[in-house]
């Protein structure tokens, strides 16, 4: 008779699939509280105290951790020494191993690190030529199908499961660790830790990668005990195509520059830069602003909203051709409108979370950098130039600062009552970008403001903002020739704000 070690944290399903493997003439060995909810649902259950002749010791912490225990899942049923030393010791083989951990990540802490479940876990994964390991509950049903029709569990299914295992310890040992790191004190805690360790599920295949010839999938991190708390995993998706990865990459920095503001903000997104972004008293006079800064750009591009769509929005957007757009929610009548178009992807969201690291790859490992936090609290600033910027200059310079530092380096952005109206982007030169920003304006930033990510290193970057009629410009500061950029500044009558902080983004 096959035997089946059962012990699980999550008793979801545990007495249902216990029901089925008994009637299918396994028979039952458990311990401690799973034990118990397979005995009082009425099926003959071994408590595993019974065949190793120790009860649960020092508060449960040593409980499976025994000779009999391991030696019945280790065995290599085709060596003859491992068979003699079963029969010398008296030990029962183990079929079937049934175990899923102590959910560290949801409340992080020593008592919390299970020792008895990994070594149960490990040990049936590495001699899954003769043992099967689940440690899912949603795979109880699929075992039990596959051992109905075939009288075991097939070897492919065997491997399949032991890789699952591995990389469920995996994950589990890369969250502890995760948590030493979060929990050294100060002396002792690097910025960055010294290793990283990664642990992501794929949950969801995307469309296709950057281009269609290239597959692409999200992961989330298992090893973050807020990553079940990411915005993605609260996403529904009410209409259009599956997403692409740039679908996500794009509407990822999209919703993220939406909440960097308080008041209502529509952001127009292509290729991960911002191509309108604006802050208005409605959510459908942002989203028109927004459109309007780069009408050209906006064709088939990201739309995000921190406010609920309404259905005035809904119109306006509607007959523009638009890839994805994502709030909060939609008031009735306006998701009708949108999903109505077949194409168009059509979420809603809950808020971001703030990031904690970056990372990229290159060639042999990872570049990581802790994640560029945008400050908004003007206390570190300095007005450097003989004229101060008035109230409302400092709104719009505070906005235009938000959305630079969403920009691709080199950046610049001009702005006017809170409305992007030219931005430039990615070029090798901040000249260039300035000369961009003043091409997109067009003229409708006159008397308004110029974010710059990085400092001016010549004034022609400033001639360039002053030429198109701005009025006050923000920027780091920092360069070797920073008096010469101020110096033009005040030739211009113009105010000029530092940050002391840069936002290069490549």
């Amino acid at each position: 008779m096959p035997t089946a070690l059962v012990s699980v944290y999550d008793k979801s399903g545990i007495a249902e699939f216990a029901r089925e493997l008994h009637g299918l003439g396994w028979s039952l060995l458990s311990s401690g509280g799973t034990a118990s909810v397979i005995a009082e649902a009425g099926i003959p259950v071994t408590d595993v105290a019974e065949i190793t002749g120790f009860p649960a010791i020092l508060g449960h912490r040593v409980v499976t951790l025994h000779p009999k225990v391991h030696g019945g899942i280790l065995a290599n049923r085709s060596d003859e020494t491992h068979l003699a030393d079963l029969e010398e010791f008296g030990i029962d083989p183990i079929d079937l191993v049934v175990v899923n951990l102590y959910p560290f990540t949801s409340d992080p802490g020593i008592e919390l690190i299970d020792i008895g479940g990994p070594a149960l876990v490990r040990a049936a994964a590495k001699n899954h030529a003769d043992v099967a390991v689940v440690v899912n509950p949603d795979a109880y049903q699929s075992i039990v199908n596959e051992i109905r029709e075939h009288a075991a569990v097939r070897p492919l299914t065997r491997r399949q499961l032991a890789r699952d295992a591995f990389a469920h310890t995996a994950a589990y040992d890369a969250a502890i660790v995760r948590w030493f790191d979060s929990t050294d004190d100060d002396e002792h805690r690097d910025e960055l830790p010294r290793t990283v360790h990664l642990a992501l599920e794929k949950v969801e295949t995307l469309r296709y990668g950057e281009n269609p010839h290239q597959a692409g999938a999200r992961y989330r991190d298992l090893t973050n005990p807020t990553s079940s708390l990411g915005w993605w995993n609260s996403v529904r998706q009410h209409g259009g195509k599956e997403m692409s990865y740039l679908n996500v990459y794009d509407t990822e920095a999209a919703w993220r520059l939406a909440h960097r503001f308080e008041q209502p903000t529509a952001v127009v997104v292509k290729h991960a830069n911002p191509c309108g972004v604006a802050s208005a008293d409605t959510i459908e006079e942002a989203y028109t602003k927004a459109h309007n800064c780069d009408p050209v750009s906006a064709f088939g591009g990201i739309v995000a909203v921190n406010r609920p769509v309404t259905r005035l929005m809904a119109e306006s957007l509607a007959p523009v051709f638009t890839e994805v757009v994502v709030a909060p929610d939609y008031a009735d009548g306006a998701l009708e409108i949108l999903t109505a178009k077949p194409n168009l992807r059509v979420l809603s969201a809950t808020k971001p979370q703030a990031r904690q690291l970056d990372v990229r790859s290159v060639d042999g490992g990872l570049l990581i950098q802790t994640a560029d936090e945008v400050l908004s609290d003007r206390s570190n600033w300095s007005v450097v130039t003989d004229v101060a910027p008035s109230d409302e200059q400092w709104a719009d310079i505070e906005f235009a600062w938000q959305v630079c530092a969403a920009v691709s380096s080199n950046a610049i952005v001009y702005a006017k009552d809170r409305q992007a109206f030219g931005i430039g982007a990615g070029q090798q030169n901040r000249l260039d970008s300035s000369r961009i920003a003043a091409e997109r304006s067009a003229g409708r930033a006159d008397g308004g403001v110029c974010a710059s990510d990085a400092f001016f290193p010549f004034r022609d970057g400033l001639d360039a903002a002053v030429a198109a009629g701005i009025r006050a410009v923000v920027q780091p500061g920092g360069s070797v020739r920073d008096d010469e950029v101020i110096a033009a500044a005040n030739e211009a009558g113009i105010a000029m704000v530092f940050t002391g902080r840069r936002h290069f983004r490549h």
